[in-house]
């Protein structure tokens, strides 16, 4: 049996429901321009970096092609590429809500600006 002929499981208690791969996106995100959904993606992306980063201080790697200065340079960046894909593949919801507050703000200066000039 294929995995995506498999349902996901919810998990009970979740705080945020499980993104789903074949989701559809809502009315709302479909009308959001590209720079605001990038924007929200990137805003996510940084979020999602900052809560990997404290799993990888504890990680100590010796030995033959492991450890020394050079993966203390690069760590933060394979950390930040880790929280790139994961935000890219559903992440955990903060883009969405993102998109959604930037257009509710966007729209409530839109109507101040009509309001102030009429």
């Amino acid at each position: 049996m294929p995995n995506d002929a498999i349902a996901p499981i919810p998990l009970r208690g979740a705080p945020l429901p499980l993104a789903q791969s074949g989701a559809r996106p809502t009315q709302q995100q479909q009308q959001a321009p590209d720079e605001v959904r990038r924007v929200a993606e990137e805003f996510e992306a940084i979020f999602i970096a900052q809560m990997l980063a404290p799993m990888f201080d504890g990680i100590k790697t010796d030995g033959l092609g492991g450890g020394g200065m050079g993966e203390e340079m690069f760590r933060p960046l394979l950390i930040e590429r880790y929280a790139e894909a994961l935000s890219k593949a559903g992440g955990v919801g903060i883009a969405d809500s993102v998109v959604r507050e930037m257009l509710r703000m966007q729209s409530a200066a839109q109507e101040a600006a009509d309001g102030a000039a009429g």
